[in-house]
């Protein structure tokens, strides 16, 4: 079966992608249903944290689901159409209004590093795998994907792993700074848990504002909007939460955040 699975846990919302048998490749209909997750998800206010996963131990995501290509990605059209609906998909993530972790075990190939990338954190077990083998496919690849990972880890790894195609253990991911941490395989979901947690005990306008800001940071100095910039930071200190996070630091208490 082939689907994407969203399911809710107290203020966490995970993102399953379950195409097993292909180690979680990504076919056409999962990659609306990440867009219908996330969408669901933001619109969510119980929701304060995203998490994404794949299922069973072999992999994340390793790539789109090749198997599909002959019928809907095999000419400039249905190539453009696939296209854009996966781009829906990881725009969306990238632009979700609440953080998002990417727990990454085994594979992550492909359109899974556009996944990964498109998160806010990268969480990774010891046995992971990661490639971009679209030279070894013929495939062009969009700005977009490109500068996501130019931004992350930089041009010059970002020309290795695209130049050489080649896969790359988890211990390479972390020195690039393609993940934010590695951590053992028998560990994964519980550190990730434990952070989704972390983060979602904070005031959610704090971490929102500052999910703006880095974004904003990574444009071009042109293109950005300095008023958003003022407006989010604003928005904190007129809210309930700053109130009781004052109040709390000073009843020496944990604050009880609402995101108003």
């Amino acid at each position: 079966m082939k689907r994407t699975l969203a399911q809710k846990d107290g203020a966490i919302g995970w993102i399953t992608f379950d195409n097993q048998a292909r180690r979680n490749a990504m076919s056409l209909a999962m990659w609306k249903g990440l867009y219908e997750a996330v969408s669901a998800f933001a619109a969510d206010p119980e929701v304060r944290v995203i998490v994404l996963k794949g299922a069973g131990d072999k992999a994340f995501v390793s790539g789109a689901d090749i198997s599909e290509f002959e019928e809907k990605r095999s000419s400039e059209q249905t190539v453009r159409a696939y296209d854009e609906v996966a781009h829906a998909a990881t725009h969306a993530l990238s632009e979700v209004n609440k953080p998002t972790i990417a727990m990454i075990r085994g594979f992550c190939v492909g359109g899974g590093v556009a996944i990964a990338l498109s998160c806010d954190l990268r969480i990774a077990s010891a046995d992971s795998v990661f490639a971009v083998p679209a030279a070894k496919l013929g495939l062009g690849y969009a700005f977009e994907g490109v500068r996501k990972l130019v931004d992350v880890v930089g041009p010059s790894f970002a020309r290795e792993i695209f130049y050489t195609a080649r896969q790359f253990a988890a211990e390479e991911a972390a020195a690039m700074g393609l993940v934010n941490r590695l951590v053992p395989v028998d560990g994964l979901e519980s550190y990730v848990r434990d952070c989704a947690a972390t983060i979602a005990a904070n005031a959610p306008l704090t971490v929102a504002s500052i999910k703006t800001l880095v974004a904003q940071a990574l444009k071009d100095e042109s293109e950005r909007d300095a008023r958003l910039c003022r407006e989010v930071v604003a928005r904190c200190f007129a809210s309930a939460d700053y109130v009781e996070g004052r109040t709390a630091f000073m009843e020496k208490r944990k604050p009880k955040f609402t995101g108003r």
